[in-house]
């Protein structure tokens, strides 16, 4: 969802591998690094929101944000990451 919106931007190689639908290991620099975006992401929109006089918690926005993704629209553009972990 966060690729879909722009937010994040993944190398072109990364990118061909997720479109391809390609499993990206668990603990991978890739995979690490994709997590470790979407967690520095939902901070910056925490703190866009909170400038604006729209506290939230980077747990409450996570939350809207995975609903979000769960709408037809972003399954259907574009695949998302795969790695077969539990730490999601």
């Amino acid at each position: 969802m966060l690729r879909i919106d722009g937010v994040l931007a993944y190398d072109e190689g990364l990118a061909a591998r997720i479109d391809r639908e390609e499993l990206i290991e668990p603990r991978s620099p890739e995979e690490v690094e994709i997590r470790a975006g979407a967690v520095h992401a939902v901070e910056l929109m925490k703190q866009a929101l909170a400038r604006e006089g729209r506290a939230v918690t980077a747990m409450g926005l996570d939350y809207v944000l995975w609903n979000r993704g769960q709408e037809r629209h972003y399954k259907t553009i574009k695949p998302r990451h795969r790695a077969r972990t539990v730490y999601y």
